[in-house]
């Protein structure tokens, strides 16, 4: 039975107790992720997104935009995973008049620009190492031949932010793999001198008199003042971590840059070229990082500063009159993951764009895989009079769970009071009796597509293509001790996965470049510690201001092992696993070298089987760490050993070893078992694309109940967080429901028992028989085709993997009817 039927009529007007807490499976299914009939939606972190003024729809992951110099049209720069597009928007009818479509291999990325008169615009074009020229006329623009950027030795350049000389002569083009920026020569469209800048250039963006540019280099913590007559370097300016967007105020000159990963903005004086203040974009009082500012515009009267913060799905109103005393005004409501901010004509309009609009919803016939299924949306609004921006402020506020954030109170809604309770309402109280947690990171599958067969459960059977005979120990788990049918993924593939559920966020690097990699537009995988790609370097561009959860964790003094997380270098000379980028992180040295990381051709029976030496180890001595991350990746499928089935169902007898083996140890009274897949991007679900398997396993948790409460990734965080006496990371987490209805005060000490599956036999040996995936090969000849590339993480393109793994299990590929 689909039980979500019976619940959904209470959505509107429910209170909040009932929204997040209940001891029911029914309570929790008031709140669920995706787009809403209404205009509204839900995010898979279970924020609500209210967006203002009216919402134009828009391409594939918008990244950039211009005004053009009339303010009568909006070009913006879809830069998503699919189709890629450049759109034009008139300002007037808030309609979109002009759709210029790019397919592979051809690419667009952040940078558009007008000339002075508008009679021409550029778009970068990234992985092509081109920037795109057009013709604009009332509103249509023609392409005519690009700008070549490019050497005398075959440097990848890959264009990002752009801005054309106030006479109109030349361009200048931030380079962001070339750590570089151009100035070229707009009567020949040639290069005419190349500098080199910091880490990662984001944004090039001149000063009012076109003397000065000045360059964000978003892989480090500075920008770079260049004079643009010989490109020489002014100064180099320490600002805040990762600067992205600058913009310049109109009447005195200051330089605004939005620092992403340390919430604020550095004012910088444009006569000493220092920062001499900086604007916090904390939501409140203390708060962790995770506002993630990317866009910046000023008034013409350069009083008014606005500041897209696309981890707050906000534009926050800054008052700039006295830059030192500069402040936040107020907060207006945006999309999902706002990445542009522009103010109309008179600066009477604002426009937001948003690069993932209303989120995903279920996976429909023609939209099967996540990771181009979302489009993204521009708000349209009038400049808010502070009683309008009051009442935005307090939606924003209501929206991003503000209030239980700030205040901790999601505690009051615990219904176990216990001293014992092992979730401590505060991290310093550090009274958990649970010591040891073990967090488990497996591979993007969806729940339907595993647990969509599970009894009293919101499931789809249909879509159970792993269901109970492929994962009889996941079933028997979540039966045992507690079922979550309304957790969700927040990524939506294992680029920025992995980084969620390790920092609890993905900056916006991550979310920003991801998608070129992932269809094949000229980018490096540099995402989870380095990913095995080719451009590694001192520079962590992924790595967030806390850092990791293994840092927090051993910065607090608690011991830490890492299984294979982060870890898919190997080296063939010692023959062991190491550190994608040891600047990013290297675990503090407390990693297993000889567990295998990603390699789908190794068991994850391998893996257990080298983690179960060190436990054994761990038992005889006393000594099992505090925390740690155990990676089980062959849920991903693919590899040329094993069909689908067998290999899922591989993971499954690996997990089931794992806490059969800890339940029948020493560490069971003290220990917590967490598992969560990295995305859900390797399937299809009836609710929501993002919603996702995850298991909570302890004597604390031997329950043998449905808890349908929401949560997500940054929820188990802070639940492992608050266990293990740890501040949280980002504010995702500050703002998640810790797991308080998946634990009790009374635990059940009784072991887990592993189930054998139909595949493989007790010792981990695939069985001869004719259950197995018709096809199947034996002799080590991949069942896939032979141009399908499972070499790293996601190199194979997952929307053609989840065909063929339908096809061969069903012989179709399903059709999903949405449910709202």
């Amino acid at each position: 039975m689909n039980l979500i039927r019976k619940y959904k009529k209470t959505i509107a007007g429910v209170a909040l107790a009932s929204l997040f807490i209940g001891s029911s499976a029914s309570a929790a299914y008031t709140l669920l992720a995706g787009p809403k009939a209404d205009g509204t939606s839900v995010t898979p972190s279970g924020w609500k997104l209210t967006p203002a003024g009216k919402q134009v729809n828009l391409g594939s992951f918008p990244i950039g935009g211009a005004l053009s110099p009339d303010g009568k049209y909006l070009v913006v720069s879809n830069a998503g995973a699919g189709t890629q597009s450049l759109q034009v928007i008139d300002t007037a009818t808030k309609t979109v008049v002009q759709t210029i479509a790019y397919e592979w291999p051809e690419a667009l990325y952040f940078g558009v620009a007008f000339s002075p008169d508008g009679k021409k615009m550029y778009a970068s074009a990234g992985g092509n190492n081109k920037v795109r020229v057009f013709d604009f006329n009332s509103g249509k623009l023609t392409e005519k031949d690009p700008i070549l950027m490019k050497d005398d030795k075959n440097s990848e350049f890959y264009p990002a932010g752009i801005s054309v000389a106030p006479d109109g002569k030349s361009l200048y083009v931030a380079n962001n793999v070339h750590h570089s920026v151009s100035k070229v020569n707009l009567e020949n469209n040639q290069i005419t001198a190349t500098a080199p800048v910091g880490k990662r250039p984001y944004a090039a963006e001149l000063s009012k008199d076109g003397s000065t540019l000045y360059v964000s280099n978003w892989g480090e913590s500075s920008v770079t003042a260049l004079n643009t007559k010989d490109m020489s370097v002014k100064k180099t300016i320490p600002v805040g971590l990762h600067p992205n967007a600058i913009t310049v105020n109109p009447v005195n000159g200051t330089i605004y840059a939005a620092n992403s990963d340390s919430d604020d903005i550095s004012i910088i004086d444009a006569k000493q070229l220092k920062a001499t203040n900086k604007v916090s974009l904390a939501p409140y009082k203390g708060a962790p990082t995770g506002s993630q500012p990317d866009s910046l515009t000023v008034s013409k009267d350069g009083k008014t500063l606005l500041a897209a913060n696309a981890g707050n799905n906000d534009v926050a109103v800054i008052d700039v009159a006295q830059q030192d005393q500069a402040r936040v005004k107020g907060l207006i409501p945006t999309g999902w993951y706002p990445t542009g901010v522009y103010l109309g004509k008179d600066d009477k309009e604002i426009y937001a764009i948003n690069a993932k609009g209303l989120g995903a919803g279920p996976n429909d016939k023609s939209k099967q895989w996540l990771g181009n299924m979302i489009n993204g949306s521009l708000s349209i609004l009038n400049v808010p009079d502070e009683e309008q921006l009051k009442k935005y402020s307090d939606q924003t506020n209501k929206n991003n769970n503000v209030s239980q954030a700030s205040k901790n109170s999601w505690w009051d809604m615990n219904k176990d009071n216990s001293e014992a309770f092992p979730i401590p309402r505060y991290p310093e109280q550090g009274k958990s009796p649970i010591k040891h947690v073990i967090y488990v990171i497996k591979e993007n599958q969806t729940y339907d597509q595993v647990f969509g067969d599970a009894e009293n459960t919101n499931g789809d059977r249909s879509l159970a293509i792993y269901g109970k005979d492929v994962t009889p120990n996941h079933h028997k788990l979540a039966k045992q001790f507690v079922t979550l049918d309304n957790f969700y993924a927040d990524a939506e593939v294992s680029a920025d996965g992995h980084n969620w559920t390790t920092q609890g966020k993905a900056n916006d690097y991550v979310q920003k470049n991801w998608l070129a990699n992932y269809s094949g537009k000229n980018r490096d995988y540099d995402f989870d510690g380095g990913g095995g790609g080719s451009q590694l370097d001192e520079a962590p561009y992924t790595r967030s201001k806390e850092g990791y959860i293994w840092d927090v964790a051993m910065k607090a003094g608690k011991s830490f092992k890492n299984y294979g997380e982060f870890a898919y270098r190997y080296d063939p000379e010692t023959k062991t696993y190491l550190p994608n980028n040891p600047d990013t992180t290297d675990f503090g040295g407390n990693y297993d070298p000889n567990y295998p990381s990603w390699d789908l051709d190794i068991s994850d029976i391998t893996r257990y089987d080298e983690w179960n030496k060190e436990f054994k180890q761990y038992e005889q001595n006393g000594n099992l760490p505090n925390f740690e991350t155990v990676y089980l990746p062959n849920d991903h499928t693919g590899g040329s050993k094993w069909g689908p089935q067998e290999i899922v169902a591989q993971n499954d007898h690996a997990l089931g070893k794992l806490v059969d083996t800890v339940s029948h140890s020493k560490y069971w009274k003290d220990t917590a078992i967490f598992v969560v897949e990295d995305d859900a991007q390797g399937g299809v679900d009836h609710v929501d694309a993002h919603r996702s398997v995850a298991l909570a396993i302890s004597p604390y948790t031997q329950l043998g109940k449905v808890d349908s409460t929401f949560y997500d990734t940054p929820a188990v965080l802070r639940t492992m967080e608050l266990i293990l006496g740890l501040q949280p990371m980002t504010q995702n987490e500050s703002a998640a429901i810790p797991m308080f209805n998946s634990f009790t005060s009374r635990p059940n000490f009784a072991p887990y028992n592993f189930k054998e599956t139909k595949y493989w036999t007790q010792d981990g040996q695939l069985k001869d028989t004719n259950t197995a995936t018709a096809g199947t090969s034996t002799s080590g000849e991949s069942l896939y085709p032979k141009d399908m590339d499972f070499s790293k993480p996601d190199t194979v393109d997952r929307q053609r993997l989840n065909r063929e793994n339908w096809k061969k299990i069903k012989g179709y590929y399903p059709t999903v009817k949405p449910q709202n």
